[in-house]
């Protein structure tokens, strides 16, 4: 036997947080705790990258080069806020954002590609929408991996979208042109693009 001092008020077992309750009972009797099933939601990602940045750095200078990279994160920050988009993690000079609709993660896109470039910066952009697992702040699921490899993909100044996102806006009053079926380094099957704007 051990004693266990869960936080709250509550005495009973049926209320409160009876997931802390349950987890610790579940550990006590097998030895395991499994934990909650993660919440699988539909959400749109967004990632982003600069074109060419090493080469960039080294031009201008590890000074003048965070001066750049400070300035591309807030004006990346500021279209996240105004398209409503959260951001996720930041990989130095990309970003992964998440967003509960796939027109929103788009119009992002095609506004930082647009206002990036008086900073003398072109990015690439992947948008893809798909299930995702969200356990806390953390963010798992295939749909993930296909967002970053179409931003792989993207050429400079491009924003490439997944089929799915394409047929999802329908009606939204974004235009796409076809940009090719492409192999997505580790996902199954081919993957038809488009490009926005």
């Amino acid at each position: 036997a051990r004693f266990v001092d869960l936080a709250g008020d509550d005495h009973l077992p049926w209320i409160g947080n009876t997931d802390a309750i349950l987890g610790e009972i579940e550990e006590f009797l097998t030895g395991v705790r499994t934990g909650a099933e993660p919440d699988r939601v539909l959400a749109t990602v967004l990632f982003t990258d600069i074109v060419g940045s090493t080469a960039r750095a080294a031009e201008l200078g590890d000074a003048a080069w965070t001066d750049l990279l400070h300035a591309h994160h807030a004006r990346v920050r500021d279209q996240l806020g105004r398209y409503g988009g959260r951001e996720m993690r930041t990989t130095g000079d990309g970003f992964f954002a998440l967003f509960d609709g796939p027109a929103r993660a788009v119009r992002c896109a095609i506004a930082l590609s647009e206002m990036l470039r008086p900073l003398g910066l072109l990015i690439r952009a992947g948008v893809h929408t798909g299930e995702v697992e969200l356990r806390g702040e953390q963010i798992e699921g295939i749909a993930i991996h296909i967002g970053a490899r179409i931003a792989a993909i993207a050429g400079p100044g491009e924003v490439l979208v997944s089929r799915t996102v394409k047929d999802l806006v329908v009606g939204s009053g974004l235009a796409f042109t076809e940009a090719g079926t492409h192999e997505l380094k580790g996902v199954p099957e081919p993957w038809q693009l488009f490009k926005a704007g």
